[in-house]
């Protein structure tokens, strides 16, 4: 793609990265194909093809976003589809994150949008704010349907819908770990808490600690961590997310001097895909750029690392489980066929939906702030994921699974908990239930 940008432009970085982008679409429309949004409504502008020309014209020109750009823009669900179609390496990702943050510093919403997003950003990375909210959620849950049938209000409706009828008790942080008795020690972790994820299903993490250790592995608990910084991140809030990063970087650098770490652990693929960009988000801060990439070096998600670990096959279990692959994880990390290898080999039959390169709707707060085609896109996810009659879905996203367990009477379980349960661990509690 030709581009025009003026010397002065490309003397900042951002601008600079953001033109050696441009210039490697080659308009082909590969991407089409396999963008949810344009497959749903088959709007050019609501694919990344469409989306790049937008993008292109409002930064070359240097203009602040307006209405339409914002209007598509926001209906992205940073699935990365695209990525994985391209056959000219796009990296949409961060041409779309650069966008979002040029909205967010160029474009004022109307202000019940600036409502909602600031109650997101106010609340979602806070485990005790989200907690508290979800408590009264319940209290708000009869008037959800009342709420979307107000434009301005549909994403509190939403939010009500998403909301667990029942919480879990409240979990403490991961609590360090020891290899189990009489097991040689293969390596130490650090497992991210995270913030959405230990409210709404502390049994996560719970599982891979308890999965870790008898496999040898010891299992640190960083002292102040937290959010990864994904939820804002991908509402352009560039100097909050960044806050989130550094914030990280330190508590593992910490960890890594005081004891070493062999990879840093991460259960929800989401907060992995940005964690594995940390050394990206935070390359032009002198302080932190080698810190970070250091850090998203050693991020893994948990099954990319109990890949490493050689677990033994296990009998079938006549269980057959249909694997719900996260778009953070197939797409952002490149992460395909260790979780559905992993399953098989501890007993369980895989079967994979179709469409399965297609994203549920979730990506973080898009099922709130775009809810209509968050549900049309679930809705076809569940049909999906039905049609392979399965007994158990099995996912590596709290989001996903959030999103899909909102249409499904089936339980949804992440993978690790099926792994635990598989090599000696108690029974995921969804299991248990049904």
């Amino acid at each position: 793609m030709q581009t025009n940008f003026t010397a002065e432009q490309l003397a900042d970085p951002r601008v600079a990265e953001a033109e050696n982008i441009l210039r490697k679409c080659v308009h082909c429309g590969f991407c089409t194909a396999t963008c949810p949004t344009y497959v749903t409504l088959g709007n050019e502008l609501d694919s990344p093809r469409g989306r790049i020309y937008l993008i292109k014209d409002m930064l070359e020109n240097g203009r602040p976003a307006d209405e339409q750009i914002v209007r598509h823009i926001d209906r992205c669900l940073s699935c990365l589809a695209c990525m994985t179609t391209c056959p000219s390496g796009v990296d949409y990702m961060h041409l779309v994150d650069h966008a979002r943050i040029h909205i967010e510093k160029t474009y004022r919403r109307p202000l019940a949008n600036r409502l909602t997003r600031g109650v997101l950003a106010m609340v979602l990375p806070y485990p005790a704010r989200f907690r508290f909210a979800l408590t009264l959620a319940r209290i708000g849950r009869p008037f959800a349907g009342l709420l979307k049938r107000v434009p301005q209000l549909k994403p509190f409706g939403a939010m009500l819908e998403l909301a667990p009828r029942v919480l879990p008790a409240k979990a403490a942080s991961p609590a360090p770990g020891e290899p189990s008795a009489g097991v040689p020690k293969r390596g130490r972790v650090a497992i991210l808490a995270g913030c959405a994820q230990p409210v709404l299903d502390p049994g996560i993490n719970e599982a891979t600690v308890r999965l870790l250790t008898r496999l040898g592995v010891e299992v640190a608990s960083p002292q102040g961590e937290g959010c990864c910084g994904a939820l804002v991140h991908h509402m352009g809030r560039e100097e909050q997310a960044l806050d989130f990063a550094r914030r990280n970087v330190d508590a593992w650098t910490r960890e890594i001097e005081r004891g070493g770490l062999d990879a840093i652990i991460i259960t929800a693929s989401g907060c992995g895909t940005t964690i594995k960009d940390y050394g990206h988000m935070l390359r032009l801060d002198p302080a932190y750029a080698e810190k970070a990439a250091r850090v998203s070096g050693l991020a893994k998600d948990v099954t990319e690392y109990l890949s490493t670990l050689e677990l033994p096959r296990l009998e079938a279990k006549g269980i057959v489980v249909a694997y719900h692959s996260a778009c953070s994880l197939q797409h952002g990390q490149k992460v395909t066929m260790a979780p559905k290898t992993l399953l098989a080999n501890a007993g369980f039959t895989v079967r994979e939906p179709a469409e399965g390169h297609l994203c549920c709707g979730s990506a973080g707060t898009y099922n709130i702030l775009q809810s209509e085609i968050s549900e049309m896109l679930k809705a076809r996810k569940v049909k999906n994921i039905a049609a392979t009659k399965p007994q158990v879905i099995a996912a590596g996203n709290i989001g996903c699974m959030t999103q899909i367990g909102s249409g499904t009477d089936l339980p949804v379980v992440h993978t690790v908990e099926l792994l635990d349960w598989a090599y000696g661990g108690e029974r995921p509690r969804k299991l248990a239930k049904s």
